[in-house]
C-alpha cells in the first residue's frame, strides 16, 4: 500500500460529513475510530471529529475487524 492511499478518505472509518442531511461538505468526513468527542455543556452532543479526505493517522485500516 503506497503512502498516497492511505488517507482518511480510503479508510473503513471514513464517513463523508453530512450537513443537515445534505451532501458531504468539500473534502471532509468524520473519523468513526474513536467514540464522539464529549462537549463542556452536559446537555450538548458529543461530536465526531472532522477530518480532510487526504489526512491520515495510525488507526488507518481498508477493513473491519473485531476489537481487541
Amino acid at each position: 500500500m503506497t503512502t498516497s492511499t492511505v488517507a482518511c478518505e480510503s479508510c473503513r472509518f471514513f464517513d463523508d460529513h453530512k450537513i443537515n442531511g445534505g451532501t458531504a461538505s468539500g473534502d471532509e468526513g468524520l473519523c468513526r475510530f474513536n467514540p464522539p468527542v464529549s462537549q463542556p455543556e452536559p446537555k450538548s452532543p458529543g461530536l465526531w471529529p472532522v477530518v480532510a479526505s487526504k489526512d491520515w493517522c495510525g488507526h488507518f485500516t481498508t477493513e473491519m475487524t473485531a476489537a481487541e
